[in-house]
């Protein structure tokens, strides 16, 4: 009996490996992104709108990194040194560096720093968060709307400031593009000078994900009455890279420290769960179509590029193709010209379209094998009309 108990316990072993228990959280809403492709992997109201507090800077940082040169100075107005804490006690008049201002906007929340950015950028604080709504827009967020460029939001109602967990986790995954902003919201501080010299500031990163958890990449704390405690982290491991958002913890009795365990939760069932899984090569056929006036029949229709994500082993199995081709072509037809598309489907969603090219180069007929061809047509008309 106990040889056959423990030969039960081994073969259950690799089922716990393969399927990870769900995430239980105590957060209002979250968010698992793949950081490359935008897929949620899981989500708890991933699209139910929620104020997200200074996870707002994400957004300024983008814009500012992506509108603004590091080396650009700012001049500190009246409106961006009168800010609420958390400030960096910016007063009117002086003048910081672009590159400083994001560093420490990042790493310490200052949220005079997020404002004179704005103004600087856009000319208007008004006019940033117009323009940061547009970008969320672009990078594909589909319930996003700034009100304020550091997330403060006391002042405004949830429709003038607000995002959902799934589109804070696209907007980072975008962000994560861009080496600067990696490399900002991973340093441990960032000690810097007034473009004068005369006044200097360190700005320590308030980040604790950095230290907690395998391939922490940072990305960025948030707190306001409203908000609750929020974080939206990224850690890579083995060619993943996951997105976390937690919004709206720190209400029970876990308390502030929620954000933390949350989004360790979190990624630890991701990386449990899912891994990079190549889909499709490029130059794979999909399929063969007729073609007219030419003495090849057929072309190869070949995937244009290579498609991998990151899937769970149930996925993996799960993944089907609709194949788009038309029913004939008529030559000639180049190497390589778009003939029609694959779309790649998980449960009925479409993940991606990936073109199809001609596989090789199709000649028409020259004018000797027309005729070749013709007298061929009327041989077979006239052995058939003998025939009968």
């Amino acid at each position: 009996m106990r040889w056959f108990v423990c030969l039960l316990l081994i073969l259950c072993l690799p089922l716990q490996t393969t399927f990870a228990a769900q995430p239980q959280l105590a957060a209002r809403g979250a968010a698992l992104v793949d950081a490359e492709s935008g897929r949620l992997l899981w989500g708890k109201n991933a699209d139910t709108p929620m104020e997200m507090a200074s996870t707002t800077k994400i957004m300024t940082a983008i814009l500012v990194l992506e509108k603004s040169r590091p080396e650009e100075i700012v001049t500190i107005s009246k409106n961006a040194a009168k800010q609420p804490d958390v400030q960096m006690d910016l007063e009117e008049g002086e003048q910081w560096y672009v590159k400083d201002l994001l560093r420490a906007m990042m790493l310490q929340s200052y949220n005079d720093a997020a404002v004179a950015l704005a103004e600087h950028v856009s000319g208007s604080v008004e006019a940033f968060c117009l323009e940061m709504t547009a970008k969320a827009a672009e990078i594909g967020a589909k319930d996003t709307v700034f009100g304020s460029p550091n997330g403060l939001d006391s002042h405004l109602s949830q429709e003038q400031h607000h995002s959902t967990p799934y589109d804070m986790g696209l907007i980072t995954g975008y962000a994560l593009q861009n080496p600067m902003f990696r490399e900002i919201v991973a340093l441990p501080s960032h000690t810097f000078c007034d473009v004068s010299g005369k006044k200097t500031h360190t700005a320590v990163n308030a980040d604790r994900f950095l230290q907690m958890y395998a391939g922490a990449l940072g990305v960025k704390t948030g707190y306001t009455n409203k908000a609750g405690h929020c974080f939206v982290g990224a850690a890579e491991q083995e060619d993943t890279t996951l997105v976390s958002v937690v919004l709206g913890c720190g209400w029970g009795s876990e308390g502030k420290e929620a954000k933390w365990t949350d989004t360790k939760k979190l990624m630890d069932y991701g990386f449990s769960t899912y891994a990079p899984y190549t889909v499709m090569q490029e130059g794979e056929n999909m399929g063969n179509v007729l073609v007219e006036h030419a003495p090849k029949t057929t072309v190869a229709a070949v995937t244009a590029e290579k498609y991998t994500g990151v899937f769970s082993e149930e996925e993996q199995a799960q993944i089907e193709y609709k194949v788009h081709l038309p029913e004939s072509l008529r030559a000639p037809i180049a190497k390589g010209t778009q003939i029609g598309h694959v779309e790649i489907i998980l449960q009925g969603e479409v993940l991606e379209k990936v073109s199809l090219l001609a596989a090789e180069d199709i000649a028409s007929y020259t004018l000797a094998e027309q005729l070749q061809e013709l007298l061929g047509v009327w041989c077979r008309w006239l052995d058939f009309l003998a025939e009968n």
